[in-house]
């Protein structure tokens, strides 16, 4: 088993870790004001730990944190450890809970949810939360409070409309033996510990196809839904695939096991449902669990914020534009784009990207950000490299969609006229042979 493990000491990713921690404690991001007509606000926590190489076990015991001393010096004694050094950094996902008529429901995400008024602050969220929902308790005395990342304003991909602001927050455990998680089972399916050495590998990236033209074309019925899949296909968004290291499954969901008597009992549904759910029904939240772990969209991007702080600093591949599945939709999509996105990539030089999904997408809090209003928090000063910087998302998409959903109607009418042309060609050559 040992010889499988990568082998200690040999890697630079722990020293690159610890750098990047000990930026993120002394270079914080930005507050976020809301939007106008927009409440909402949300946490999630990035929950990080160090796994024990087996050649080189920590001892038998390990002191809790100094609270005397400061977090970058709390970080300084943690990787000082031989055990750390020769470790393996990894991070927590969950995987929410089949639920209906939840928009998150099945996806791979970060522990975390909407901001509760008893709260004292976005931190404070991210950490009841993450108590609730798995169990970990954040304020206990081996945990370090890293910092965060940068908050974004959540709008709907195509509405443009603000959902919410998503604040994400980074912790380090410093004990090897993490207590055991409990998942909550109405909201959470399971827990994976994933190595950041895989979320790096070029090898487990790939793709996740959603259907999304019930949202393309909200009206004209199950008619025009019908035709906008046919000729548009799904959308294809980046993803990762998640290989853990460690998995936790909560027993009491229908996710970790049905029996066959569940199936009988179950209410028949009629052929015409079956096949609309297999041909227009979205997958990509399936509770199916042959399915790969597949981390994409919103919870992409913020691991991509913090992945690109590693080297070699190229997390943007991580990333690409979405785009739908049908050739000739995705090629009138490019000739749209193909000037808007050099002209974006341009102005986004020496900053983080981020990623998208089917239903929202993340807004950058910057000028061009039509929900950022007033500057960086209405005067609140943050101190550090990091105060001037914002999520990527509004340089990178900015303009993006309005072409893209032009491209997609000129698809459309295109393949419908052209469509019809044919159909009325072909009739008129029936009747003339007729005749």
């Amino acid at each position: 088993m040992a010889k499988n493990q990568p082998k200690a000491g040999q890697s630079p990713l722990i020293d690159n870790f610890r750098n990047i921690l000990t930026d993120l404690t002394q270079n914080p991001y930005p507050y976020v004001e809301n939007p106008p007509q927009c409440k909402k606000r949300a946490s999630v926590a990035l929950i990080l730990r160090v796994r024990p190489h087996f050649d080189h076990p920590p001892p038998a015991s390990t002191p809790l944190l100094d609270d005397t001393l400061s977090a970058p010096e709390q970080i300084s004694k943690f990787f000082a450890q031989a055990w750390v050094n020769a470790g393996d950094p990894e991070c927590i996902f969950i995987k929410r809970a089949a639920r209906l008529g939840d928009r998150w429901t099945s996806h791979v995400a970060l522990p975390g949810g909407k901001r509760d008024p008893e709260d004292e602050d976005d931190r404070a969220t991210a950490i009841r939360e993450t108590m609730e929902e798995i169990g970990l308790d954040l304020t206990e005395g081996s945990v370090i409070s890293i910092g965060n990342l940068p908050e974004r304003v959540i709008s709907t991909t195509w509405g443009k409309v603000p959902l919410m602001v998503l604040c994400p927050f980074v912790f380090l455990y410093t004990r090897p033996d993490i207590p055991p998680v409990k998942l909550n089972p109405p909201e959470i399916a399971s827990t994976h510990w994933v190595p950041l050495r895989v979320l790096l590998s070029p090898s487990v990236r790939t793709y996740e196809y959603v259907d999304v033209t019930d949202r393309f074309a909200r009206h004209g019925g199950i008619v025009v839904k019908v035709l906008a899949r046919s000729i548009l296909g799904k959308m294809r968004f980046s993803a990762i695939r998640l290989i853990p290291s460690e998995s936790v499954y909560c027993t009491s969901t229908v996710e970790f096991f049905s029996p066959p008597e569940a199936a009988t009992q179950a209410p028949k549904t009629s052929i015409a449902a079956r096949l609309y759910q297999r041909y227009l029904g979205d997958h990509a939240a399936s509770a199916d669990r042959s399915r790969p772990l597949l981390l994409w969209g919103l919870t992409l991007g913020i691991l991509a914020d913090f992945l690109d702080q590693l080297p070699p600093h190229s997390a943007v591949k991580l990333w690409s534009y979405p785009t739908f599945t049908t050739w000739d939709t995705r090629l009138i999509i490019h000739l749209l784009t193909i000037n808007l996105k050099r002209r974006n990539l341009a102005r986004l030089e020496g900053r983080n990207q981020t990623a998208i999904d089917s239903e929202t997408e993340a807004v950058a809090t910057s000028a061009d950000n039509p929900w950022f209003i007033g500057g960086l928090s209405g005067g609140i000063k943050c101190k550090g490299k990091n105060a001037g910087k914002s999520y990527a998302v509004g340089v990178m998409l900015d303009g993006y969609y309005d072409m893209a959903r032009r491209g997609a109607w000129i698809t459309f009418f295109g393949r419908t006229v052209g469509s019809l042309v044919l159909v009325t060609y072909i009739v008129r050559r029936f009747v003339q042979w007729n005749h």
